[in-house]
């Protein structure tokens, strides 16, 4: 008898405390809808406000409020975005939050972002392409000149797996704050390759991806006691011109002893954005030699001088490295910025000189900002114009 009301209180205590529990409750975020419309929504019940600020937004400090139902789910609905590659936070109590509900998370430097993919016609060659995808590899590499092992991401197309073909090799240089994974993290290049590969846009190419801070091996650590030979004080280190060097002294022989590369000035290219956009331009100017494909994504020449040039002395310089390189000789110098980026009148400046001295190059200029959807939109443009 004892037994069967032990067993009996057991049985009822466990019941109170199932029925006591709050019902289980799935959340959906984000939720695509029709014509671009998306939700956002994320399960707080104790919070007491909950705001959302999306990579479309013109402006940082722009955030949109979400409404609070009785279950303590909030959400808000976005229209009309435009198909693209978005990151998103949410912000409660003075706490900046990635969503819960959604597994994509996105590195930005220090910085984690949610991250969606809106699909359609504008952003086909962000899709994953499962039947022609292209290889990624994390290598470790020596740097003697800078005195550290350093890591970079290598991009093999589809095919380099099954041939025995030598390839040419575009080197993609990241912006300021970023590190060797920005380019995949947050600008896909390994989708829009394997995407312009497979349709014929652009040519097979491996893609090399350094850290274009020379203080740094890798994304995960900056060396402690690093100083700039070049300028022990210098406040960013990419403006030091030590990386343009290494990279020539150190990562395009590696490159071309370690990978099927083609060792010669007529299939190396190089491209950067913004901070990278300088180091391509340095290394146009300090080792024309080297590449016969040159683009400069958001950086110009800044009228008040920068990284250590005076105005006159940068203008100087500039001029007269362009008329070298031009006497030389290149396939192209493409440069690219949109109009609504912090950059664009050094961008202008730049087109100025260039113009002046009769220059061969191209400009394209583009609506938008100091961003990564633009980023990947002249990479999408870039790409197809090399080693045809």
């Amino acid at each position: 008898m004892k037994k069967y009301l032990l067993a009996l209180i057991s049985t009822l205590l466990m019941t109170t405390y199932v029925n006591a529990q709050p019902q289980e409750i799935t959340v959906v975020s984000p939720e695509f809808l029709d014509n671009g419309s998306v939700t956002f929504s994320i399960l707080a019940p104790n919070a007491e406000e909950m705001k959302l600020h999306g990579s479309w937004m013109p402006g940082w400090d722009e955030r949109i409020e979400l409404a609070k139902a009785e279950n303590g789910v909030w959400s808000v609905t976005v229209e009309n975005l435009d198909p693209d590659y978005y990151t998103y936070s949410y912000f409660s109590n003075g706490l900046r939050l990635i969503d819960p509900h959604n597994a994509l998370v996105i590195r930005d430097g220090r910085n984690h972002f949610s991250g969606f993919l809106l699909s359609g016609e504008a952003s086909r060659y962000y899709e994953v392409n499962e039947s022609q995808s292209g290889t990624l590899q994390e290598i470790w590499y020596p740097s003697p000149f800078l005195d550290l092992d350093r890591r970079m991401v290598v991009y093999t197309p589809h095919e380099y797996e099954t041939s025995d073909k030598k390839y040419p090799v575009l080197y993609l240089l990241h912006g300021g704050g970023g590190d060797e994974k920005a380019w995949t993290e947050l600008g896909l290049a390994n989708r829009i390759l394997d995407n312009l590969i497979a349709s014929g846009e652009a040519e097979p190419m491996i893609v090399v991806m350094a850290n274009g801070n020379p203080n740094q091996t890798s994304s995960w650590f900056n060396t402690p006691g690093y100083s700039s030979e070049a300028d022990p004080g210098f406040l960013n280190t990419m403006g030091n011109e030590q990386f343009e060097r290494s990279l020539v002294e150190d990562v395009i022989p590696f490159i071309e002893s370690n990978f099927r590369a083609i060792p010669e000035r007529e299939y190396r290219a190089v491209t950067g954005l913004s901070m990278g956009g300088w180091q391509t331009q340095r290394l146009a100017y300090h080792y024309p030699e080297m590449f016969n494909y040159y683009g400069v994504m958001s950086m110009g020449v800044i009228r008040t001088g920068a990284f250590g040039y005076e105005a006159d002395e940068l203008i100087e310089h500039t001029i007269t490295k362009m008329d070298q390189l031009n006497e030389l000789g290149f396939e192209l110098y493409w440069i690219a910025c949109g109009t609504d980026d912090f950059l664009y009148d050094s961008v202008e400046h730049m087109v100025e000189l260039l113009e002046a001295r009769d220059f061969n190059f191209i400009y394209r200029k583009s609506d938008g900002g100091h961003t990564w959807d633009r980023w990947r939109l002249y990479l999408s443009e870039f790409a197809p114009m090399l080693f045809k």
